[in-house]
């Protein structure tokens, strides 16, 4: 009998609970395991626990020690592994700005788009 292969695990990290609630419905009907956070604080404990994460969506824009991009600059650096989608209705970061293996999706966001680009950054 094959072993059943773990769907990959998404952080999802936004300060707006409905926003955050939206994002995670999309990704958990896609298929993908859903984690949550507020903040950044909580994500990086989230991180720093048993749970592997493969990959981080996260606002630019939060309250905090720091914002989705530091955030993001910490995640690449203690967890090199972990996918990067960073996303917000008032920045536009070239790609040269982000950590490697980053994207940055602007808001207001598709479904369609959103799966699409963890999909894609998954499998790279």
């Amino acid at each position: 009998m094959a072993e059943r292969q773990a769907m990959p695990t998404i952080l999802v990290v936004e300060d707006d609970a409905l926003v955050r609630m939206y994002g995670m419905v999309v990704l958990e009907e896609a298929g993908f395991t859903v984690l949550e956070a507020a903040d950044a604080d909580e994500a990086l404990l989230i991180l720093d626990g048993l749970i592997a994460v493969d990959l981080l969506f996260s606002d630019i824009d939060m309250p905090g020690s720091m914002n989705g991009l530091d955030l993001a600059c910490v995640v690449h650096e203690r967890w090199p592994r972990v996918r990067l989608v960073l996303t917000s209705g008032h920045h536009r970061l070239p790609e040269g700005q982000l950590p490697a293996q980053g994207k940055f999706l602007p808001k207001p966001w598709a479904q369609d788009v959103l799966v699409r680009q963890v999909r894609e950054l998954l499998h790279a």
